[in-house]
């Protein structure tokens, strides 16, 4: 078929941070791009995702703020919090950035359908209206979704989906998961004065990260009374008359109480119902486009990006593989993605950031490694009375003096971890960090500060 024959030279399912990416810079390279969205342009990360959340952790870190500002010497009389402020603010928000994202598709030339569209073939698409479009490319980039546990009353959950639109603040709330969504919400929750059970099946949290961290913000978020439960299956929930909850865990003899359940446990790619199967594209076990190192899929026409390949799932990594699928199949640019040093971020309370390999990643692929640290109390802390220590650990490879990883928890640890991931994905030795004058006082000289 000509290159005039095709409704479009690209579709794009799914107008979240890859998908709008993809889009915009096919576009600029001369494409005619049409793009599907059944919800709102942004994504799970604007409109659902990193994006309100950060917002919920600004707003929750006022109530430590506001107590500490006395012992600088301000004066904070008649302190109040008000939830729906808050929440709609973000909301707000959340509009104004899917506002700006269907401005960019706009300004590019992107042609937008405002509905479900599903794959009925190998350069074909129906929407929900029923109409058919061609494409010489289809891009799926539809994102993930969270994963709700089976049990009896798990209706009666919300997922991070709805937790950003909660008529009020609820008094108890129980969090099932131990990821980073879960232990994010757990400090916001905390900090906002609520009670907090985050209820685990297994024994561990934020697996993935240096155990080391683990344990220190385990250690810190206990003193701020969030409760844990581990190896504690949900067996049933009940809502009662007041619509208070009643969770029932294995091995647990008293039912928790809670007026918010939130599950956390995990996303998975959006795949079901988009048709894939049926024209020949291959998923894997959790239902995930299976791509090569181009991101195209075993249906030559097809590639897909971002979360529903199951590959990384963080926004940057969307955006990256978006550009690079346009770049190389509009622009003739063979861009590659690279995936070593990706640096990632908790934004629990306190938060922690990692790049590069665990201290155990590291002894198992290297065998001989070096570990310093700095266990200090941030000054920002001092004037709190709280006890809570900061964390920094740097692994390097004994053998070339290499930085393999780096692994913080304190305040502003992901702000400082951005700058220090240059230096590990550059490959660059302990001993130009310790030939690097320190910035006094500030928490980052720890990192050249090392022992």
């Amino acid at each position: 078929m000509s290159e005039a024959a095709w409704d479009y030279d690209l579709f794009v399912i799914g107008a979240g941070s890859g998908g709008v990416r993809a889009s915009r810079i096919a576009a600029a390279h001369g494409a005619r791009v049409a793009v599907a969205e059944e919800f709102r342009v942004g994504g799970t990360c604007v409109i659902r995702g990193c994006v309100p959340k950060k917002l919920l952790v600004y707003g929750s870190h006022f109530a430590e703020e506001l107590q500490d500002a006395a012992n600088y010497g301000w004066t904070v009389e008649k302190m109040t919090f008000d939830w729906a402020k808050l929440r709609d603010a973000v909301l707000r928000d959340v509009d104004r950035l899917n506002a700006a994202y269907t401005s960019t598709l706009e300004s590019n030339k992107v042609e937008r359908f405002l509905e479900r569209a599903t794959v009925v073939g190998p350069n074909t698409v129906r929407l929900a209206s029923g109409r058919e479009i061609t494409a010489k490319y289809i891009l799926i980039a539809t994102g993930a979704w969270p994963v709700r546990p089976s049990f009896p009353g798990a209706e009666h959950a919300i997922t991070s989906n709805e937790v950003f639109h909660l008529e009020t603040l609820p008094k108890r709330v129980v969090i099932a998961g131990a990821g980073y969504i879960a232990l994010e919400f757990a400090g916001i929750f905390n900090a906002l004065g609520c009670h907090v059970t985050v209820v685990n099946r297994s024994e561990t949290l934020l697996r993935g990260y240096d155990a080391a961290l683990r344990d220190r913000l385990l250690q810190i978020t206990m003193a701020r009374s969030i409760e844990y439960k581990f190896n504690c299956p949900f067996e049933r929930v009940e809502k009662r008359e007041d619509g208070s909850l009643a969770i029932h865990l294995g091995g647990q003899t008293q039912a928790l109480e809670a007026d918010v359940l939130l599950v956390a446990t995990g996303r998975r790619p959006k795949t079901d119902g988009l048709g894939l199967e049926d024209v020949g594209v291959e998923l894997g076990e959790k239902g995930e486009v299976l791509v090569d190192a181009t991101g195209r899929t075993n249906v030559p026409s097809i590639y897909a990006v971002g979360d529903v390949t199951d590959r990384v799932q963080l926004t940057p990594i969307a955006i990256r593989e978006g550009q690079a699928f346009a770049d190389r199949v509009f622009g003739g640019k063979d861009t590659r993605i690279s995936y070593d040093c990706i640096p990632s971020a908790v934004f629990s309370q306190p938060p922690l950031a990692a790049v590069g390999l665990t201290e155990g990643e590291a002894r198992n692929r290297y065998g001989s490694v070096k570990v310093y640290t700095s266990d200090f109390r941030p000054m920002k802390n001092i004037f709190g009375h709280r006890p809570e220590r900061g964390l920094y650990k740097m692994v390097v490879d004994a053998a070339s003096d290499r930085v393999l990883g780096i692994h913080m928890i304190g305040p502003e640890a992901p702000e400082i971890l951005q700058a220090a991931a240059i230096a590990v994905k550059a490959g660059l030795t302990k001993a130009a960090f310790d030939d690097t004058v320190a910035l006094h006082p500030s928490m980052a000289e720890e990192l050249v500060l090392l022992k």
